[in-house]
Formats: C-alpha cells, structure tokens, sequence
C-alpha cells in the first residue's frame, strides 16, 4: 500500500504543477500532509516535516547568503565581462547562445555544486535571452542537463556516495566513466545545437551592434534579420521590449518556445546597464579574487558552504557598499529571489520528510528492486544504469545511493557482476536528477530565471532522460558498464 501511495503521491504532485492547477510551494506542503494523513500518519506529520526541515536547513541557508552574494556580484559589475564576451562570440546568434549556455553550465560545474553553477550561469545568460525574445526554459533545460552530467564528478556528490556505500574508490569508478561522460557531454552541446536552431528558426538571426557588444549600446540598436533574408532587408527594432514582429511579442509581452507568455520585458538587461550607480570598476578584481577565493574554499572544502556563503555576503556588501543604506538596499533587491528560493527549499522539506518519514521511499525501492526478474541477474548493471533515471528523479540521492545500489550491488554480486560495474551504472541518472523536484538546486535555477518550474519540468524531463540514456549506451559500448 504505502508503494502505491508514493508513487501516486509523486505523480498527483507532477500533474498539479505541469498543469499549473497548484504553485510548487502549495503542491510540495500540501499533496505530502494528505498522503500523510491517508496512510493513517497524520499525528506524525509535524515530526516528519521537522526532521525534513532539519536535514535542508543547511542548503536553505546556503541558497539564501549565496544569492545575495552572486546578486551584489551581478549589481557590482563582476559578470558583465562575461556577458559582453559572450555576446561578442556569439553573434547575436540563438544556436550560438543556447551552446554557450551549455558550455558555460559544464564548465562552472567543475565547482562541484549545482546552486552556484545555476546561479552563475543565469546571471550570465539571462540578459542575452532576454534580449532577444529566446524561451527561457530552454536555457533552464539545457543548463540543468550539462550540470546533470558533470554532477558525476568525484566532488559533486553521486560518485563519493556510490564509492562509500560500496565500499569502493571514487576515482576507480568515475576514471573509466570519463569517456561515457564525455559523450554525454556531446550529447548535451547536439541537443544545445538542435534547441539552438528551433530558436534561430523562431525568432530569426539578430545582428547587433558593435557598441551593443560592448555594453553601451541601447535597445533601439538592436536589428532583426529574419532567417535566410539578406541584410539589405533588415529592419530596425525600435518600439522597444515587446515590438519584435518576428519574435512573437506585442504590447510588452513574449511567447516562448512552449506558448507561455513571459511580462518580464527586458527587465534581465537593464540590470546590466553600463552606467548603473551599483558598478564597482576599482574593485573589480577584489570581487573576482574574492569570488575565486570562495569557490576554491568550497572545492576543497576548508568550511561548510554555508558558513563560506555567509562570510563571503557580509564581506562582499561591507567592502562594496560600506554604507548601511546601501547594504540594507542591496538585501533589499535580492529579497524577492532570497524568499522563493529558501521557501522552496522549506516547502520541499515537507515533501521529503513525508515520502521518508512514513516509509514510502523504502517500499518504493523495494517494490522495484523485487520486480527485476531472477533471469536479468548477469544483466544488473544494465538494470542498474536504467533504474537510475527514474530512481534518482523520485528520490534524494542519498536514498538511491544508500538504500537501492547495495542491493543491487548485492544482487549482481550472486550472478558475478563487479560492484564497481554497479557502481558506476548508478551514475546514469544524474542528467535527470538535476531537474528532480527533490533538488533544491533547481529551484535556484527557475527562480532565477523567472521560469515557473511546471514548465521546466515538462520541457526538460524528455531530454534529460535522453541524455541519461545516451550515457548508458555509451558505457556499455565501451565496455565500462
């Protein structure tokens, strides 16, 4: 019984944010209390949710100081290099963008940590789609499945987890998966490149100005060339955010790529106006050293995260705005964002201490590690790598990691397949995982992004799973998995 009601619990959950009938935050506190109360736990419930509350405190408070330090980061001018280098390379062009999306996603992920990842990579790109009419959620999809790859790494997490639930050597599993990694990776930057050229094709090619490139260019000097038309038939774009023909806008509003209308004008860019009073040029590589300070800090992990998040944010607002007017209106700027986020963290909280308060999560995996039939022995490391896309999507890592791959691994182990085949076959999933409901990282990426996260979902999920399998295939073909 409890199997059913975990799965029906996910699924009712799934459906009423896809189709927008509940908010996340009303559907993550609200869907688990009722199945709580189903299955006959409801005096419980303020336990469960307390242990769930417990366990994310730590990521909220993360979330919360690391968005008012890459905000001040973002308001004192650190990105807009990046941006302006960016918009330069690529031309104005949407393939292009969407690629860099994914390059820019993969090479931040190198930091280990999902949260700065997706915050970095939307402060740099969100202006450029914003810019040019692109659908945000593929900016969402594409950065959270390159993550989702590169989320494998030694440091990231599922592979530490892996190595000592079977008692192995993190670099004995992820080495040999680097080629298969690898063409995941390729597998992400074609997707880029397909995602890329449905945009060029919906919006046409954008030529901009050189002065534009530079960040001094207005919105007027923006000129739309429609796909396959000369430049002599180009034509200017001056009524302003939501006066693109072509892009499918009017009066101020944009569709995207999904038919969801988007009110955000070009609000991303104009926080990377060029002559905005928070600019801090002379101390452009205090903020840079400090910024590099802080993630080497978290790779090699001298402090807690959040605790670094936290140092780093009173040292980034004391040294760049030593007055308290502007610091409190600097925390003030980033409260909407600081709120959606960590209450998204808390109201997930519910959602996990329900499903492993009550005992759903375990039945679920036991369910389906019994449902593999005796004959699939030899095969449990192809079981395994398939099982984790799902698996790693439902439930927290920990839980896949610690409570399912040792019997599997124990399982395999009858029929002589290595546990470091096991192993690294449970990485498979982590493409998807990364857009997982149960990851608070992903909240940081549609919030920031102002991408409802229904959409995200239904946009990614196809994907992602795409690249999980193509990940799969790829170790068998090698002869890793």
């Amino acid at each position: 019984m409890l199997t059913i009601l975990g799965f029906a619990m996910i699924a009712t959950f799934l459906v009423l944010i896809m189709l927008k009938k509940m908010s996340p935050i009303a559907a993550l506190v609200l869907i688990p209390a009722l199945f709580c109360v189903a299955v006959g736990q409801g005096a419980k419930l303020g336990d469960y949710v307390i242990d769930g509350v417990g366990n994310l405190a730590p990521t909220a408070a993360m979330l919360m100081f690391a968005i008012v330090y890459f905000g001040v980061m973002i308001d004192v001018g650190l990105f807009d290099p990046i941006v302006r280098g960016i918009l330069r390379f690529c031309k104005a062009d949407p393939m292009r963008i969407v690629v860099g999306t994914a390059v820019l996603a993969a090479i931040v992920s190198l930091d280990g940590d999902g949260s700065t990842t997706f915050m970095i990579t939307v402060s740099a790109m969100y202006p450029l789609y914003k810019r040019l009419k692109m659908s945000l959620v593929v900016m969402t999809g594409v950065a959270a499945t390159a993550n989702g790859v590169m989320n494998t790494l030694p440091w990231g997490g599922p592979t530490a987890r892996a190595a000592t639930a079977l008692k192995l050597d993190a670099g004995d599993i992820f080495v040999p998966m680097i080629p298969a990694l690898g063409i995941g990776l390729v597998a992400v930057l074609l997707l880029a490149v397909v995602l890329g050229r449905r945009e060029r094709k919906r919006l046409g090619m954008l030529t901009l100005d050189e002065a534009l490139a530079t960040g001094t260019a207005t919105e007027s000097e923006a000129v739309l060339v429609p796909a396959g038309v000369g430049g002599d038939r180009t034509r200017k774009n001056s009524g302003g955010a939501g006066t693109g023909t072509d892009a499918g806008t009017h009066g101020g509003a944009e569709k995207n790529a999904d038919g969801d209308a988007d009110e955000d004008g070009d609000e991303g860019f104009k926080g990377l106006d060029p002559n905005r009073a928070t600019l801090r040029p002379r101390l452009y590589w205090f903020n840079a050293g400090l910024t590099v300070a802080l993630l080497t800090a978290m790779i090699m992990e001298l402090m807690p995260i959040p605790v670094l998040f936290l140092l780093g944010a009173a040292l980034a607002l004391t040294v760049n705005f030593p007055h308290m007017p502007d610091q409190r209106a600097r925390i003030a700027a980033h409260a909407d964002n600081v709120l959606n986020v960590s209450g998204m963290v808390f109201a997930a909280a519910v959602f996990t201490g329900v499903l492993s308060g009550t005992g759903m999560v375990q039945h679920m995996a036991d369910w389906l590690v019994g449902a593999i039939p005796d004959g699939m022995g030899p095969h449990m490391a192809i079981v395994t790598g398939i099982l984790s896309i799902p698996l790693t999507y439902f439930m927290s890592n920990d839980g896949f990691y610690f409570g399912v791959v040792p019997v599997l691994a124990e399982a395999g182990a009858a029929h002589g397949v290595s546990p470091l085949e096991i192993a690294r076959a449970s990485l498979v999933g982590q493409p998807l995982h990364m857009s997982s409901p149960l990851v608070p990282a992903v909240y940081v990426l549609v919030g920031m992004a102002k991408v409802e996260f229904g959409d995200h979902t239904r946009f990614t999920v196809k994907w992602a799973a795409l690249t999980s399998l193509v990940v799969l295939c790829a170790g068998l073909l090698f002869g890793i998995i």
